[in-house]
């Protein structure tokens, strides 16, 4: 036998055999648990397979100083939900990532960690999921790898001159990493203004481009915004109960996480309080030539719309209070002073002039599924499924921003889409031992 044949052999010798098992669900964060329980509490076997370790994302991959916006009480999962001292309070990144670990130690979930998945691939009934220490045979796979895996950077940031550095929020863990001079944050969602916020009281001066945003005030009438959302049962709305159907779902799916910081001072966070600690507002940045910015000039237009919203909201919440009875019980409404914007906001920066030496995209989030080798991505490379069921038998996924429910991607909101999706699956495992697949329903 020559050295290759030995090699081989030898290899072959100590390769792990391929371990059976009914499900897979891939990550252990919050939502790859909630389905861990669910799953385990209908008598299914399962395994929950973890890159790293247990709410690996949480402790690795999100900035020093962020927090929870959603209070304390809404966090929960499964079986299980916060029991601390602080209920009104925002969780801190490390207490987030401790929640979820207590969770997986509470529900005893069948988590291997430090180990990733390579490859999920079709074959033998089911999925061979490759991992770095042996394969996995299942017949059925729960996705719950994240959806914040990547940061959505436009093309855009390769026209920026090589002296400007770039960050994202998963690269950004403190002010202390960023070089002196100014900051051009791109993106005035929740990630764009906490970041933008905190630079800007850390000595840099900023800059935040402006697209389309969602503005909410932190409490009203007395309670969280979020107790409202929750209350009135608008985070509960289903992704089939949309009255435009696909088209109302894309751009719910697009919307940008709401203008919220988590604090114990309760404090608004809106481009008016960046604007009066000294920021500079500009619109969406569209090109950059020349070691030029140049930005749209639909600033003022994209701050009406989020006003225009913003006023909308609170009437409704209005409405169901009034229609529950509750108006008298509660502070009077109010309304929040419009967006101010200057008359001509600035359309193009010099970046050297202006001493704008780092850029900051606070531009969103994708999924990361360069290992699923399965034919289930759109041309975007998107994941095509309905309501978590993907378009493929036995495969499901859960965290996604609106997968079922305007809160899917909330802690709070795992609960209700493992539990339908775990129903169904196991639906699909009886029909597959039934040799029946032609009668799983994919809901419309």
């Amino acid at each position: 036998m020559n050295a290759a044949a030995n090699g081989r052999a030898a290899g072959a010798a100590v390769r792990p055999p391929v371990r059976s098992i009914d499900v897979a669900v891939i990550g252990a964060g919050h939502s790859g648990l909630a389905m861990s329980h669910c799953l385990a509490a209908l008598g299914i076997e399962h395994v929950v397979l973890e890159r790293g370790e247990v709410a690996n994302a949480w402790r690795n991959e999100r900035w020093d100083s962020l927090r929870l916006l959603t209070p304390n009480w809404l966090s929960r999962l499964p079986g299980y939900q916060y029991r601390g001292p602080d209920p009104d309070g925002y969780m801190e990144r490390d207490a987030v990532a401790e929640f979820i670990a207590d969770y997986a130690r509470a529900t005893t979930a069948p988590v291997r960690t430090g180990t990733a998945v390579c490859s999920v691939e079709a074959g033998g009934g089911g999925y061979r999921v490759r991992t770095w220490r042996g394969d996995w045979q299942a017949r059925a796979v729960v996705l719950a790898s994240g959806a914040f895996n990547r940061p959505a950077i436009p093309r855009l940031a390769a026209d920026l001159p090589a002296g400007v550095a770039q960050l994202t929020p998963l690269s950004y863990r403190n002010p202390s990493q960023v070089a002196d001079g100014g900051v051009l944050v791109v993106g005035a969602s929740a990630s764009g203004l906490q970041l933008a916020d905190e630079l800007q009281r850390a000595g840099h001066p900023v800059t935040i481009a402006t697209g389309e945003h969602v503005r909410m005030p932190r409490h009203y009438r007395g309670r969280d915004i979020q107790w409202w959302m929750e209350a009135a049962g608008l985070l509960d709305e289903r992704f089939d109960a949309l009255r435009n159907g696909r088209d109302d779902l894309a751009r719910a799916r697009a919307v940008a996480s709401p203008q919220l910081v988590g604090s114990r001072e309760r404090a608004i966070m809106d481009l008016n309080a960046l604007a009066g600690e000294g920021a500079r507002i500009v619109g969406r940045l569209a090109a950059v030539r020349d070691g030029r910015a140049l930005f749209s000039g639909s600033l003022r237009n994209a701050c009406a719309l989020a006003d225009l919203k913003l006023g909308r909201l609170l009437a409704a919440l209005d409405e169901w209070a009034t229609g529950r009875g509750l108006g008298d019980g509660l502070p009077a409404g109010e309304r929040f002073a419009p967006t101010r914007t200057d008359a001509s906001p600035a359309t193009s920066l010099d970046l050297e002039r202006e001493n704008i030496r780092t850029v900051l995209w606070a531009t969103g989030f994708r999924p990361d599924y360069s290992w699923l080798q399965l034919p289930v991505l759109d041309r975007k490379g998107a994941l095509r499924h309905q309501g978590g069921v993907v378009d493929a038998p036995g495969l499901y996924v859960m965290g996604l921003p609106f997968l079922r429910r305007r809160k899917s991607s909330f802690i709070h909101g795992a609960e209700d889409d493992a539990r339908d999706l775990s129903e169904h699956l196991a639906d699909y495992l009886d029909a597959m031992a039934g040799r029946c697949r032609d009668c799983i329903a994919v809901p419309s």
